[in-house]
């Protein structure tokens, strides 16, 4: 654990010793500011932060690859990882302390964001249910698909590749409920199973429930799997290592 907790720092600090964090939080707050502003000036608008997670979740899809590319393909071009992997530290401790780094500037890069809800609050009477759950919606995608970022990382050692990797996984995952009209109108049965099962690995089908103040404890366990599978890819990506 304790090692877990020096990477953690160390990896933390090294975000913030690089124009990297800054440039991405400037940027994630822009987009979503933007996007926020527009739907509350709307003609007939509800006082809710719904239209922000929307959109949120398609921001998220370039970002998280950014926050991640870094962390194991930097070290892989430098030549340093090697020396990780064979200090006395497992490598569950190394890829623990990388992924809660990057969380940590996830969530530093969200709370800025409560001030669209200090808005809403300001100027009308919203729901509080529906805001909470649905930043824990938000905060539960963003770590699951932190998991995916890491993973691509470990796979390459240009951080080009790694974001490249990790943006189109992500991407699949997030329109993997498109494939719902391709069989036709009556498929056989084993296509409509086949298609459910797809429907159900689509990252933004579980993210509707949360923005609508619904907590499903589906959609947190397919949250909590995805991150646990995530990690697990990683950990055998770096394993892998030691054989080469």
């Amino acid at each position: 654990m304790r090692n877990t907790i020096l990477i953690t720092a160390k990896e933390f600090r090294s975000y913030f010793t690089s124009p990297i964090a800054y440039v991405v939080t400037a940027v994630f707050l822009a987009l979503t500011g933007f996007f926020f502003a527009l739907s509350v000036t709307r003609p007939l608008a509800d006082a809710s932060i719904r239209d922000f997670v929307s959109i949120s979740q398609f921001i998220l899809w370039f970002i998280i690859p950014a926050l991640t590319m870094r962390l194991f393909a930097e070290e892989q071009k430098l030549g340093t990882l090697e020396m990780l992997l064979t200090a006395p530290v497992r490598d569950t401790e190394v890829v623990l302390g990388k992924y809660l780094a990057s969380l940590g500037v996830l969530l530093a890069m969200l709370l800025p964001t409560a001030y669209f809800a200090a808005l809403l609050y300001w100027f009308g009477t919203p729901d509080t249910g529906p805001i909470l759950s649905a930043y824990m919606g938000l905060v539960l995608m963003g770590a699951a698909l932190l998991t995916l970022g890491l993973f691509a990382s470990s796979l390459s050692s240009n951080q080009i590749i790694a974001f490249v990797v990790g943006a189109g996984i992500i991407l699949v995952l997030l329109f993997a409920d498109a494939v719902a009209g391709l069989p036709g109108a009556n498929p056989p049965l084993f296509v409509q199973r086949l298609v459910a099962v797809v429907q159900y690995a689509s990252i933004r089908t579980h993210l509707i429930d949360f923005s609508r103040g619904v907590i499903d404890t589906r959609d947190v366990v397919y949250y909590a799997v995805l991150t646990v599978v995530g990690l697990f890819l990683t950990v055998r990506s770096l394993e892998t290592r030691r054989w080469r």
